[in-house]
This record gives structure tokens, sequence and C-alpha cells, in this order.
């Protein structure tokens, strides 16, 4: 089997639809795709309801948080969520929150670059979302390209959107303790996302790794487009030492990044022990959806 727990569609910054991803999934042999959008679960419908017969399609979330780094300094952590409840009014109202914050960031990013001259505004960020979307960092690189500032969506992140650049600014992102919580309370379970991701800034700490998991963390995605091997195996040691899923995923963004779906994978039985860690019988998906994933053996 072939399950790809990373996957982000158009609903947040990647250029797929729900839609679209899905049968792109069954089309690259996956049995399993994770929607995995920031912040949102908008798409969740309609990937269900469009996904080919023997690909089943596992709900989830890459939700934006904070902690505190290797390093000791403040850094922003991915954390992947799947099979909670949506309607969950706690997670329904901080991930409003994070919404409205990734969009107050990107107009402070946008009004530094018209000071400073580059031919870009709201308007070209922002048309064709819809009112509720998560934006971030993509859509203005996508901006960037479209005014011909910049080649590629990788060189507006080099030269004007990394971290610590001078157009960047922080968000106020969920504590990831905090996090973990909200989604075990509802009904979900959670996965540290690229941990040693270091092209993407400060990474976090194994102490900090260790108190997620004994508040409940499940698993670390080892298997990522930017974990080296030396990532890898640092990652399934504390792995065994703290009896977390080694998970995998391609952490697919459609145009936007080069990774293709399934480039990077989760073991069959390793995604079985991910669902045996759900907290609760998951009010989601509905029972009508014939993708609900219940195991993969038999």
């Amino acid at each position: 089997m072939l399950i790809d727990l990373h996957a982000h569609s158009s609903v947040s910054d990647g250029t797929d639809s729900p839609a679209e991803l899905v049968v792109a999934a069954a089309a690259a042999g996956l049995d399993v795709v994770a929607l995995t959008d920031h912040d949102t679960t908008a798409g969740w419908d309609r990937a269900l309801a469009a996904a080919p017969p023997g690909l089943r399609v596992l709900p989830g979330a890459e939700v934006s948080t904070t902690a505190v780094g290797a390093a000791g300094t403040p850094i922003t952590v991915h954390l992947l969520a799947y099979l909670f409840d949506p309607a969950s009014p706690a997670l329904v109202a901080e991930q409003t929150r994070l919404r409205a914050e990734r969009r107050s960031r990107l107009r402070q990013m946008v009004a530094r670059m018209v000071a400073d001259g580059l031919p870009v505004d709201e308007r070209s960020v922002f048309d064709g979302l819809d009112a509720d979307a998560p934006a971030g960092r993509p859509h203005l690189a996508r901006a960037l390209v479209r005014a011909r500032v910049v080649g590629s969506v990788d060189e507006a992140f080099e030269h004007h959107l990394r971290d610590g650049g001078p157009y960047h600014v922080r968000r106020a992102d969920t504590p990831l303790l905090d996090a973990v919580r909200m989604i075990a309370d509802a009904g979900g379970v959670t996965v540290l996302a690229h941990a040693y991701a270091g092209r993407r800034g400060a990474i976090i700490g194994d102490d900090t790794v260790a108190a997620l998991a004994a508040a409940g963390l499940a698993g670390l995605e080892v298997d990522h487009p930017e974990h080296d091997a030396d990532a890898r195996a640092r990652l399934r040691s504390l792995a065994t030492d703290l009896s977390l899923v080694v998970t995998g995923g391609s952490d697919y963004h459609g145009a936007n990044k080069r990774t293709a779906l399934g480039a990077e994978t989760t073991a069959p039985s390793a995604f079985d022990e991910l669902l045996t860690r759900v907290p609760q019988r998951p009010r989601w998906p509905p029972k009508r959806n014939p993708g609900v994933p219940t195991g993969t053996s038999g």
C-alpha cells in the first residue's frame, strides 16, 4: 500500500482543488492520502465526495503552532492533525483566529513591499481566494511571480519571504502543547511535521518532543522531502525512544513545490498504529463516506 499523510489543496496554499488533489492521488497510485490544509477543514467535504474508488481520504489539517526551539528562541512548528471533530468549539475558534492572523500578517508584508516600491498589492495576493481561506506566504510569492519581481516561488522565498528577511512578519500562532491537547480533546491524533527541516530555520529540541509525547503526541513525520539521511536517522531513533509512530508524507503543494504526491510515504503498519491512537471514535467523516480508513489489514 502507498500512503501519503501530508498534502495540501488550493483551500490553503496548494494549487490543486480538493477534488483535483484526490484524483491526482489516485493517478499517482496512492491507496491513502491525507488532506492537511493549513488551519482549515474547508476542503474535507469536496475531497471526500470526489475520491475515486479504491482511494482512502484521511481528513486532517496542518496546525500552525509556536514553541521554544533547540537554541532557546521562539520558532514556528507545524503539527499534523488527523480525524478530529471539525465542529469542536475550541478548535473552530482557534482556527478562525489563525486564519485572520495569516491575513493580517500578509497585509503587513505587502505594506512593507509597497513602501520599498515593489509592484504588489493586496488585491493581487487575495484575488480568487475565498473570504475565509487561510492565506499564506505562497500566495504572496505567486503575486511576486506574476508581477515579474522574481522568476519562481522558490526565488520569492529566498530573496523576499524567508524567515528573518526584510519583509518577514511573525505570526501569533497556537502554543504547541496547547495544540496537541486541543486536537486530542477534539477526538483527533497528532504528528509533528518535518521537525528537523533545518532549511526552514531553527528546529525543535528533543526535550520538547519528549514533553509533547507525554502530553499525547502520537507520531513524528520522519520521511519528508526536507529531511536528509542524518535527520531521518536521528528522528527514527527519537521516535523509538519515545514510542512514537514514524510517518511520511510528500508535503505536496501542487505547482507551488516540485515534490510529487507519494514522493514520501508511511508504512502500512505505522498507519495502522497511528489509527489505534485516535483517542475516541471520530465523529468525522460521516458513515456515508466509503473512504474512511479503519485500518489497512483485511
